[in-house]
């Protein structure tokens, strides 16, 4: 338990849950928020919230497309506490001076036991191969709510499957590290009333394993998420929706609700164990990653990491 006190800027789902694990936590949490809400603490200014809140601890949970402004906004303050952004950092790359704070990126699924386990086990592991898949049927994803108003139907709001689901871009580079050469072929292929993206699939290298595929899409209507690493001497399949890690014949399962990542990505930012989480360099690569991809997709080439 903590008695920081934190403020969460944007009040959708994903700011709601942070201020709801925030308070469980022991924290007093403030919100900003446009919007009238139904909670003690809110405020509609970032810099009104920041003067009298004076917190230590900020999370920054509104719209990609915010993220730069509302950065900008924070350094205004001269506040120099701990900042987590949402994931993406930004939409496409932006050059806000962060570099050198204690500011994280909301990659959470470092802390899904599965990805603690593999990272230990990989560790000096040669790999030969990696395959990665995740896709879900986006007008299921928000039960209640109308997809096709949702960020995710819309480009300009930072929607589509390369930033929806960049977890899978982040949590292959901390496990495996930054791509060094990629092709990718991607767009909307499908039906769904969105301007966005549906499907992209991206086939790439590093300098520790050979050969990295990952396809993602907003169609499947079985809901996967899995990955396969074949080393030279053993085979890893992971699924993330069953939470099962196979290693050949021998199958684990993990228990793990929905709130428990969240919740420690929390805990490590609050008590400075910062060793899994994804640092603001880290989280601009993964932006960089993705713009790397549209351009491979839209010019049919093979790019490079420079």
């Amino acid at each position: 338990m903590t008695n920081e006190t934190c403020l969460v800027i944007g009040y959708g789902s994903i700011g709601e849950r942070h201020t709801r694990i925030l308070n469980e936590l022991g924290c007093r949490v403030g919100v900003v928020s446009k919007r009238n809400i139904d909670y003690p603490i809110v405020y509609t200014s970032i810099k009104e919230a920041i003067d009298n809140e004076k917190p230590t601890y900020i999370v920054v949970a509104n719209g990609t497309s915010d993220h730069e402004a509302t950065l900008l906004q924070i350094n205004s303050t001269q506040f120099d506490g701990k900042v987590l952004v949402e994931k993406p950092l930004y939409p496409v790359m932006r050059s806000v001076s962060r570099e050198n704070s204690t500011t994280y990126v909301g990659y959470n699924l470092r802390f899904h036991p599965l990805i603690q386990t593999l990272k230990s086990k990989l560790k000096n592991a040669e790999i030969v191969s990696v395959q990665c898949y995740v896709g879900q049927y986006l007008p299921t994803w928000r039960p209640g709510t109308d997809y096709t108003s949702s960020y995710s139907a819309s480009a300009e709001k930072g929607g589509g499957v390369l930033r929806d689901l960049s977890h899978e871009l982040d949590y292959l580079q901390f496990l495996f590290g930054e791509w060094q050469e990629m092709t990718a072929s991607g767009g909307k292929f499908t039906n769904l009333a969105i301007d966005s993206d549906d499907h992209f699939s991206l086939l790439y290298r590093t300098d520790r394993v050979p050969l990295v595929t990952l396809q993602m899409n907003y169609v499947d209507h079985l809901t996967q998420r899995m990955l396969i690493i074949n080393t030279n001497n053993e085979t890893y399949k992971v699924d993330f929706i069953k939470n099962t890690l196979q290693l050949d014949d021998e199958i684990t399962t993990f228990t793990v609700e929905r709130d428990d990542t969240y919740r420690s990505q929390h805990d490590a930012i609050l008590t400075n164990e910062v060793g899994s989480l994804c640092t603001y360099i880290e989280g601009l690569s993964v932006v960089k990653m993705i713009e790397m991809a549209e351009k491979a997709s839209n010019k049919k080439v093979w790019v490079s990491n420079e």
